[in-house]
């Protein structure tokens, strides 16, 4: 009689242990980052009662200042206020908005999505197109288009992205008059209109895809031409395939691994162009809202922006990281 066997334990994915491994980082990263954040607050020169009463300070008295410290605890001692701040944060209270004089959730939930639509749809701009020119160029290196491209990612390179979105305007909106300066909606408008939205989102998404283009372009060159050159490709090529299969079935599907990364690590740089790229064409984001905060040393609100911007990089990289083992087999997750 034979003894009966052992059931052997379910093992976790590769998968669910690169999440829980990604979980343990963002726990003390985030910590870190608010710590940091409640610190610089902390050691700012300006009274956040006196900026909180703003003109009024200037003739109220000691007293009711005094009064507005002990009632938001400012005089507690550093630690002190900043558990209790982090015990609000735990319970979804993330502050009052002195700048914007209504609770910090609020001004999140209102212009949260538009940043992120804005920031998505530059990103998908930037896939597409630099998929497609950076491979062209790698299939025709050292032609009239790489030579063109290259010289014109490096010219974009070095303008900043606000200017980028000053001389967009002047040309295209009004020079030519095709597209709105600025905004969300007509003026007239009395509703949001998908169509009239998608009009005035052409330029500041254009704005943002074409500045952080030559990045993406350049890389995705590179590596399509580094693979062309691989034993694959060249068995490929040598067994007669088109030339369209050898470029997108075998080159450019071995130089993609290493753009998948490329987009996490540069998603942070993304994300702080759109700041620049809202402010010059007046949407309605994040972006007007923290230079605002900014300015009038606003702390809930610049610490409320900056989590959320951090745990968006996390989950962005986390993201990143499973694409990238799912188009490679041969990646240990763990």
């Amino acid at each position: 009689m034979t003894a009966p066997t052992r059931a052997r334990p379910r093992r976790r994915t590769g998968a669910g242990r690169m999440i829980r491994n990604r979980l343990l980082v963002a726990v003390p990263v985030l910590f870190a980052t608010s710590a940091g954040m409640f610190a610089l607050g902390a050691a700012s020169p300006i009274d956040p009662a006196q900026q909180y009463a703003g003109a009024a300070a200037f003739t109220t008295s000691e007293e009711n200042l005094a009064q507005i410290r002990a009632n938001w605890g400012i005089d507690d001692p550093l630690p002190v206020q900043y558990l209790r701040w982090l015990g609000n944060l735990l319970q979804g209270d993330l502050g009052w908005s002195t700048s914007r004089h209504e609770p910090v959730v609020d001004v999140l939930a209102a212009r949260a999505g538009w940043t992120l639509l804005l920031v998505g749809a530059a990103l998908v701009v930037v896939l597409v197109a630099s998929l497609l020119l950076g491979t062209l160029a790698a299939y025709r290196r050292g032609g009239w288009f790489d030579r063109a491209l290259r010289t014109t990612a490096y010219a974009i390179q070095s303008v900043p992205s606000f200017w980028l979105g000053l001389a967009a305007i002047a040309l295209f909106a009004l020079s030519l008059g095709w597209l709105p300066a600025g905004g969300l909606t007509d003026i007239t408008a009395t509703s949001t209109d998908v169509a009239d939205v998608a009009r005035h989102l052409i330029l500041p998404v254009g704005v943002l895809a074409v500045s952080q283009l030559p990045w993406f372009v350049l890389f995705i060159r590179d590596s399509v031409a580094d693979s062309l050159r691989d034993d694959h490709v060249l068995a490929a090529r040598a067994r007669g395939l088109p030339g369209r299969t050898v470029l997108f079935g075998h080159a450019l599907r071995t130089g993609l691994l290493p753009f998948l990364t490329l987009i996490g690590t540069h998603l942070p740089e993304l994300v702080g162009g759109a700041v620049l790229v809202e402010t010059v064409f007046s949407l309605p984001g994040l972006g007007a809202v923290t230079v605002q905060a900014a300015l009038g040393s606003d702390f809930p609100l610049l610490a409320a922006i900056t989590l959320a911007t951090t745990v968006v990089v996390l989950a962005a990289n986390l993201a990143t990281d499973l694409a990238y083992a799912a188009a490679d087999p041969r990646v240990r997750l763990e």
